[in-house]
């Protein structure tokens, strides 16, 4: 059978593959698989750059789907190039158990790059990779650092806003390495997408500084020309604009809407094969012929890592520095116990000892790098003209600000951080719930953490996010109360690798407190055995005030920093009832308090703010809502029945 014949069978295959699987499922999106199958089968046959023998090898070209309710178009496609999905994962698709999940699951070691499924986060995520990839070839050479971003995506992708946000900021640092193949099929789950979404794709891409093609989907030497052309593109991004069919090759269901979330049933699936001469019995039925065509193009990608290994082992660079970086231990400038600082101020006094300690430590700010103190080299940013400066200059872009840094993560060798006012995690939730998600190491840098950022108001006033976040599974969220703290927590950030952390800090100055250990989440500050007083951030300061107030009453208040509930919940029942002790307890943080019934327990009082804040300064808004020494004091004393 000539070459032809193998790549039309490799395409007649993954349309089978698809459709027996959500089939089998009777669940799943069997059209873009089929309509994005020639699509798929070039880009991996000539294009990609991909070992399926060292799946995680570092400098491997990146594939998202970003669309990735096609998932099965994935699968299909890592099966037969020989990666560990098996035939048995696919024909148990969406099963307990397998690893083809409803959609994309990140496992490098699978080929999965990504978890994909919320529509626009992989492509986004994509740009942070590319990104990643032109900051670590400007440090480690082209040698060692030379490969591609491709991605898939979809109507829906573009559709969702963060697209707009990665892709403007692709074409501003010029990331030639970058290609997406849109699947142009003008369908969406309600319909025509001539109901909503009638823009010029194209123009709207070139605006963005993109580099843009337009080729008919279905036909294989019109794509490989399109991806041929863009790779030649050296200073803009690439998008080939792929007009598709869904469910092409579907006698009744193609182009149809019908076909993107449900099976197709099993007379049309019965009618499909016969119309592409394919066998319709066995289900999951593959011709050793197309395994055969797949290893062939496999082989490219193996002999490129054999030959980067060599480069690498007869290199004397930096690649260890980035790749495997020890624990990062952080002494920071002398904070002076007393001295009153915010703890934006101290966290940025750390960051030149974090850069010179992590190399790969980059990221930047949604245009606030002066406010919220996250600067390594005011003298320059990352750009198309300088991608090895470590500042990224995300713009006022939080949403995709937190995908690119997820992008970054993933990539591996950096280790990257957003920053924002903390009100504006509302922005990049999405981001940081895939950070989590993933169990990547995204650190999230959030100031002006409370009421007391004072006079702009309750537009810039967090009140309910420290409990809506910490709401969020596997993402470590630390408020530090003060400057030391500040440090354990970096180090807790910079160390992780199994999740995100949050750093949330303050605008106002806060007093130094002795240098601690906050890696149990929480530590006794001041002892006392008649009430625990358990508060983070700024308020722990305003329960030293208040315990000193009690102490006049003969009331003697124990003084618990928590920094960490995450942390804490971690430790043993012992450790908690140690530190926390049994004396009846109170929490003190200015922000909602829901939630900290677990901590206080029956009969414990939350003192916090279950209602938006207002526009004063801060030391005005600590007397009117409570958060004096004097006023936490009076209110444990009411509790206390004294």
């Amino acid at each position: 059978m000539s070459q032809i014949s193998s790549e039309q069978l490799a395409v007649n295959t993954i349309k089978a593959l698809a459709m027996d699987a959500v089939q089998a499922a009777n669940s799943g999106h069997p059209g873009m698989p089929m309509g994005m199958a020639d699509i798929a089968v070039t880009l991996w046959s000539k294009f990609l750059k991909v070992d399926p023998t060292a799946p995680e090898w570092p400098d491997r070209d990146r594939f998202v789907l970003s669309n990735g309710h096609g998932s099965m178009l994935l699968y299909a496609v890592l099966h037969l190039s020989g990666f560990p999905i098996s035939l048995e994962d696919i024909m148990n698709f969406r099963q307990w158990g397998f690893h083809t999940d409803g959609h994309p699951e990140v496992n490098h070691a699978l080929g999965i790059e990504m978890t994909t499924g919320p529509l626009g986060q992989g492509f986004a995520t994509g740009v942070g990779m590319a990104v990643a990839e032109t900051h670590l070839r400007a440090r480690l050479g082209s040698d060692l650092v030379d490969h591609r971003t491709y991605g898939f995506v979809s109507d829906g992708d573009l559709m969702e806003g963060i697209s707009s946000e990665a892709a403007s900021m692709a074409g501003h640092f010029g990331l030639g390495k970058l290609t997406y193949l849109y699947d142009d099929n003008e369908i969406s789950i309600d319909g025509s997408t001539d109901i909503t979404f009638t823009e010029d794709i194209g123009k709207r891409f070139s605006a963005h500084g993109w580099h843009t093609t337009t080729v008919d989907g279905h036909d294989r030497g019109a794509i490989a020309e399109a991806i041929d052309d863009a790779l030649g593109v050296e200073d803009q991004p690439s998008l080939v604009i792929c007009k598709t069919t869904i469910a092409h090759g579907a006698p009744n269901l193609a182009g149809t809407a019908a076909s993107h979330g449900s099976p197709l049933g099993v007379d049309e699936i019965k009618l499909t094969k016969e119309a592409m001469a394919y066998p319709i019995d066995p289900e999951f039925w593959v011709d050793p012929m197309v395994y055969d065509f797949f290893r062939t193009t496999m082989e490219r990608g193996h002999e490129q890592r054999t030959a980067w290994e060599e480069r690498l082992a007869g290199s004397h660079g930096r690649w260890a520095e980035y790749f495997s970086p020890g624990n990062v231990n952080l002494n920071g400038p002398g904070f002076a116990e007393g001295d009153k600082m915010a703890t934006r101020a101290s966290s940025g006094k750390l960051f030149q000892e974090i850069a010179e300690k992590s190399p790969g430590f980059v990221g930047g700010s949604a245009d606030l790098a002066g406010s919220t103190k996250t600067v390594i080299d005011s003298t320059r940013l990352y750009s198309a003209s300088d991608p090895s400066a470590r500042d990224v200059p995300f713009g006022v872009r939080e949403h995709g600000m937190g995908a690119l840094v997820n992008g970054m993560a993933i990539h591996g060798g950096l280790k990257p951080y957003g920053a924002t006012f903390f009100v504006f995690s509302d922005y990049m939730r999405p981001a940081v719930r895939l950070s989590a998600l993933m169990d990547i190491p995204s650190i999230w840098v959030w100031t002006h953490d409370s009421i007391f950022l004072g006079e702009d108001g309750p537009t810039h006033q967090p009140i309910e996010h420290l409990a809506s976040l910490r709401a969020m599974p596997n993402l470590w969220v630390i408020r530090p109360a003060d400057a030391n703290e500040v440090i354990g927590a970096w180090e807790l950030a910079l160390n992780r690798t199994d999740g995100p952390t949050a750093l949330v800090l303050t605008r106002q100055g806060l007093p130094t407190l002795p240098r601690s250990d906050i890696s149990t989440g929480a530590w006794v500050v001041r002892d006392g055995a008649d009430v625990t007083l358990i508060a983070t951030g700024s308020e722990v300061s305003a329960s030293l005030d208040a315990a000193a107030e009690l102490s006049q009453s003969g009331i003697e208040a124990r003084v618990v920093s928590m920094p960490c509930w995450e942390l804490f919940e971690n430790q043993s029942e012992g450790l908690q009832q140690e530190i926390l002790g049994h004396a009846p307890r109170v929490s003190v943080e200015a922000g909602s308090t829901f939630g900290w019934g677990k901590w206080v327990g029956a009969g414990g009082l939350s003192l916090g703010i279950d209602h938006f804040g207002a526009s004063a300064p801060a030391e005005v808004l600590a007397e009117e809502f409570g958060f004096t020494g004097e006023k936490i004091a009076q209110r444990v004393r009411d509790h206390l029945g004294q």
